[in-house]
């Protein structure tokens, strides 16, 4: 989900920066702001921190998988190059 408070607070700061002397729009538009970020960022294809450090650390435990297979055929492929051949047919 989006973080509504953080919306808020950057549609506040964005209100800040209208001019004094049009305080009397100032209300209308940070509730035009708020939902215009609301919409843009709902059309993003976003995914939450959880699902993110969820994703990631899958991905460290596949690296690290894939790191300790790859030593494994390194060390197979040294066994290989070192063992005697064996009688051709």
């Amino acid at each position: 989900m989006i973080d509504l408070k953080a919306i808020d607070d950057l549609a506040r700061r964005l209100n800040d920066l209208v001019p004094p002397g049009l305080k009397d729009v100032r209300a209308d538009l940070e509730q035009n702001m708020k939902a215009t970020l609301q919409a843009g960022l709902a059309r993003l294809d976003l995914v939450t921190r959880e699902e993110f450090d969820v994703q990631r650390a899958v991905l460290m435990r596949t690296r690290e998988k894939l790191d300790s297979l790859e030593r494994a055929v390194e060390i197979l492929e040294a066994q290989l190059a070192v063992a005697p051949s064996g009688p051709s047919h």
